[in-house]
Parts: C-alpha cells; structure tokens; sequence
C-alpha cells in the first residue's frame, strides 16, 4: 500500500541509502526520505532484490539516523511539469525553479526517462541548419535533428562556441529555434556566463536553463540531462517547436556515473567507469531526431573535455560511436589564436551529404567542402615535411600549400564571437583561400562549378 512510512535503514553508504523491501516497489521509483529532526529529502530506487532495497539520495545523507529515518514510496518515477512558460526559465538539476518565480502552472507531468521511439516512427534529417559559424556550416553542417557532440579540452574555448551557436542557428526558411541547454557540474562563473550571453543577446526568453552546478551532489547529475531532454521533447513533439538541446559537460555526467557505480561495487570496465556506459549515453543521445507525428525536432549537441585531450579515451570513443559525428577543437589552433579552434581534420558530420547542395545551401558546397578537406590534409603533410628538412628546400607547390593552410585557417576556421556569416559568405571565402593553390590541383571540383565561381573571387594574394 502506498503512502505508508517504513522507518529505519540497514546501512547508509555514501549518497546511498539500505532498506528492508517491505512493499512491491520498483526501479526508478521516487521515495521520499524524512530525517529524526522532519527534514524531507527525495531519493530515486537504485536497485531492488527479494529482501532489500537501495535507494539513492538526491543530497547529502549526513545526520541521517539508521534507527528515525523513515521512507516512503511513492510508486512512480520521477516526473517533470512541463509547460509552453518554461521558456525563460532556470531551473536546478532536479527541474525545480531557482530564479526566484514561482513553477509555472500546468497539470501536465512527463517521466523524465522519456519514451523510446520507435525506429520506425523517425524520419531521416536533412534540413540544414545555419549555425554562422564557418568551419561548421562549411565543413561539417549541422542538420535538423541530428546529434553532433564538441569534443574539447580543459581550457578551450567550447563554451564560447556553445553560446555562439545558441545565439545564431537558423533554419534556411528562415525560422528560429527555441533552447534547451542543461549544465552539469560546471563551476558558478561557467553558469553565470552562459546567463549573461543569453541575457545580452535577447535569446534567454527562447531558452529553457537547468543547472546543476559543481557544488551540487554528483547524484544530481545523473537527473540533470534527463529533465533537460523531457521539457525538449515535449516542446518538439507535442507544441511542434524545433528544439535546439546542448548538454555540457558530459564528462562531469560520466564521472558521476563512475561514482555512483563504485559506491554500488559493480565490477569496472575501461578506466573505471561502468560496463553499461555506452547504453546509458545512447539512452540520451537516442532522444534527439524527428518523428513522423510531428513537425518538430530536436538536435543535440553534447560537449564534453576529453581527459588529457586524449581522443580515445571512454568518453568520446563510446559518444563518437552514437552519435553521427563529431567537431573536435584543436589546441594547437588555439595556442595560434584562432577562434575557433575546429580542427580541421578530425571532425566529421555524417549526415551533411544529405542536407547540402542546390536547393539546401549551394550547389558547389559538396565539391568545395571536400576540395578544402583535401588541400588542408596536404597541408599538415608539407607542415611535417618542412619541420623535417626545412621550409627553403619545399618545392613550390609545396610552398602553395603552406600559404593555402595558414590563409585557411586565418580567414576561413577564423572569425569573432559576434561574427554571424552567411553560408553565401562561408563558400565564398572557400573559394578565395583556394586561389592560393594551382587551379590544377583542384581535382575535386567539377570542372563547371571552377569556370562559375573562382573567376569572381579577386586573388588576394
């Protein structure tokens, strides 16, 4: 029977506390736990065998007395209120308001571990989204449902790149997106930042905050992503809005999720961190795409800082295998002052073959892409070579490359925060870095599309 309190604990292990099973309880469910002294705490069932149950606290378990804690189960899992008036909002990482007005009214509630879709039910992306960023829009678009994480380091500038593109995506038809964006054991400068552009750029009243800051319990992270995806899809799915969901820092998330499964002592997997780690990243990238039913959609771009920019490390090895590409910032690049620091070589979008060309952005997209790809491939080489035997001794084609790299990445990879170019303007700048190179060795652009645009762009040499 629900509604009862079962006092007394078995143990208390960290976040977690044991509890004789007294009732048919589940995983996931909600319970609430009340200390000797009527202060209410909620915890989530971990895990339910035939003669326990493990709860795992959303806070801290001290002053928590095995003898007067009472708990009781509620019988459903942990739900989200969800409305239109959560734009312009902040909340916590639990989904509860902290910007300091009431919750806004509905009597509509969502499970925050979401619906499966069914595969059947998705339609492919192909719509073209223009984040005003070149090396993205250039070189590895961004499509309409797609999820396309940032992979960074510690001190790069991800967050600056995140905020540029929430300010500036756009449909091609023209029509804007509304935000949901969820922060993850971030530190309070890092919160107040992303606040601040939001604010100064009028886009906070289209975005939906939830912070769960670095001083909050690591539990807390694990919740986080999971209101952040259900608040996005009921705007996409059932007030058909095109959702634009940006999770930072997955790192931070994996972590907890290493955390909670020590204090657990589940057997490891690579580096400590637990064997189910793939399906549990799938289960929140897998919330992203377009459905059939609706005219809304959700993309996702995760962020994440790759532990020592290692790029094979757990955590982006395993997201690169979910998600359909990835933008990886360089900091070679930003040790030269190029904002922003998308390496050229490493990052990959696998649905922008399907969301470029006439009638989407341009008909030479596709071949310029590809031509710049491989002329800056040609680049890192003859860079490798002259550091060998010296720049003088390089032929001079050779020597055409290294001035196509470094105007390539000064005018093409390179532009400022507030610089919203567009995908007219990206292509054409591809175009003017390419001048520098012999029209020879242009071989990855119809013949055509040379006669038509390269005569219109001046040499500037």
């Amino acid at each position: 029977m629900r509604g009862l309190e079962f006092k007394g604990l078995r143990s208390v292990e960290g976040p977690i506390i044991i509890l004789e099973r007294r009732e048919n309880v589940g995983f996931g469910e909600i319970a609430r736990i009340r200390d000797r002294s009527g202060v209410m705490k909620v915890g989530r069932i971990l895990e339910v065998s035939d003669s326990a149950v493990a709860v795992q606290v959303f806070g801290p378990t001290t002053g928590l007395s095995i003898e007067e804690t009472s708990v009781e189960f509620l019988g459903k899992p942990l739900e989200l209120r969800v409305s239109v008036d959560m734009l312009g909002r902040i909340y916590d990482g639990l989904g509860r308001p902290i910007d300091g007005y009431p919750e806004p009214f509905s009597s509509e509630f969502r499970d925050i571990n979401g619906i499966p879709i069914n595969p059947s039910a998705r339609t492919y992306p192909r719509d073209f989204i223009q984040t005003g960023v070149s090396s993205i829009d250039g070189m590895n678009t961004l499509i309409r449902g797609q999820k396309l994480p940032i992979f960074s380091g510690s001190g790069l500038p991800h967050n600056r790149l995140a905020a540029q593109i929430i300010r500036q995506a756009r449909l091609k038809t023209e029509e804007s997106f509304v935000m949901v964006f969820a922060a993850m054991g971030v530190k309070y400068d890092v919160a107040r930042f992303f606040i601040h552009a939001f604010e100064e750029s009028g886009v906070l009243s289209n975005v939906v905050m939830f912070l769960s800051l670095a001083d909050a319990p690591s539990i807390e992270r694990l919740i986080t992503p999971r209101c952040a995806l259900t608040a996005a899809e009921y705007l996409a799915y059932e007030k058909n809005m095109h959702v634009l969901v940006v999770l930072t820092d997955m790192t931070n998330y994996c972590e907890a999720l290493r955390e909670i499964s020590s204090i657990r002592g589940e057997i490891p997997s690579r580096k400590g961190y637990p064997g189910y780690l793939y399906s549990d990243l799938a289960s929140l990238y897998e919330r992203a795409g377009k459905v059939k039913t609706s005219a809304g959609s959700i993309t996702q771009i995760p962020i994440l800082t790759m532990p020592n920019d290692d790029i094979s490390h757990p955590i982006p090895d395993l997201t690169g295998y979910i998600t359909e590409g990835q933008i990886v910032l360089e900091r070679e690049l930003f040790q030269k002052g190029i904002y922003p620091p998308v390496a050229g070589l490493p990052s990959l979008s696998r649905l922008m073959k399907d969301g470029i060309g006439p009638g989407m952005t341009r008909e030479d997209h596709k071949d310029l892409a590809s031509q710049l790809f491989a002329a800056y491939s040609r680049t890192k080489q003859v860079r490798n070579l002259a550091a060998i035997i010296g720049e003088e001794e390089l032929s001079t084609l050779d020597k055409n490359y290294l001035a196509f790299g470094d105007r390539f990445e000064r005018d093409f990879l390179s532009q400022s925060e507030t610089e919203n170019r567009s995908i007219e303007q990206t292509l054409d700048i591809g175009w003017k870095v390419l001048t520098h190179l012999p029209r020879e060795e242009l071989y990855r652009i119809k013949e055509e599309l040379i006669e038509k645009y390269l005569p219109k762009v001046p040499e500037g040499r």
